[in-house]
């Protein structure tokens, strides 16, 4: 999927070249919350915590079918304008955003124990996008998504859940206000459903955690410059 964004990137940079005009670039500061669906553990045959075939699962959450997460990120575009109302751009966030540290002690025998610490990494968080004007301010985006995830895990029992990446759509809508000097500052509300993903144990083939989605609702504000 790098490869497509590469591309993307390539390509608006040979418009910069050949067509400076039309050129918005901009930071956003967005803020939210990601709700996870289906976060769950799975052990599959026998298990330490009967010591008995049959399949455990173990809920994310209390109630056994989402955990939500406050998010804040930063993010730095750029956009080629087509024509009065249509503009295609790339959104990317440079930094990593962490999720909280979960720990779980797992009882293996009579009178042991191994204690697991696993904290989730989103990295190179990249939205390709269109974007359509209804009028002077108003706009609508809809977009593709991906974010590399890297798991941090210290598992007691040994093995690792490996890194993967998770692809999505992304939908907003906006308020794009133009000032001075070719300046302009927008306000949007935005949604995005990235895919889920289960990851087996390296160590143990039988066990796995799965993730059904991820959807995200949250609002950016925006200040940029057309060129």
């Amino acid at each position: 999927m790098k490869k497509i964004y590469l591309s993307i990137l390539l390509a608006l940079g040979l418009i910069l070249n050949s067509q400076a005009a039309g050129i918005n670039v901009g930071v956003s500061l967005s803020a939210g919350v990601f709700e996870v669906d289906g976060a769950k553990e799975e052990f599959k045959g026998a298990h330490s915590s009967g010591a008995s075939p049959g399949n455990v699962t173990k809920n994310a959450s209390t109630d056994g079918d989402s955990a939500e997460g406050l998010f804040g990120i930063g993010s730095i575009f750029v956009e080629k304008t087509l024509g009065d109302r249509f503009a295609v751009g790339i959104d990317y966030v440079p930094h990593s955003l962490e999720s909280e540290t979960a720990e779980n002690i797992q009882g293996l025998e009579i009178g042991s124990s191994a204690t697991n610490t696993v904290k989730v990494e989103f990295e190179d968080y990249t939205t390709a996008y269109l974007m359509l004007k209804a009028n002077e301010n108003v706009y609508a985006k809809i977009g593709y998504a991906q974010v590399d995830v890297a798991t941090k895990e210290v598992l007691g029992t040994g093995g690792a859940y490996g890194d993967t990446d998770l692809d999505g759509v992304t939908f907003a809508l906006g308020y794009n206000r133009d000032l001075d000097n070719g300046t302009f500052l927008r306000l949007e509300g935005n949604y995005i459903s990235l895919d889920g993903v289960t990851l087996t144990n390296t160590n143990d083939a039988t066990k796995s955690v799965t993730v059904d989605g991820i959807d995200g609702y949250g609002a950016k504000i925006s200040i940029g410059r057309s060129f």
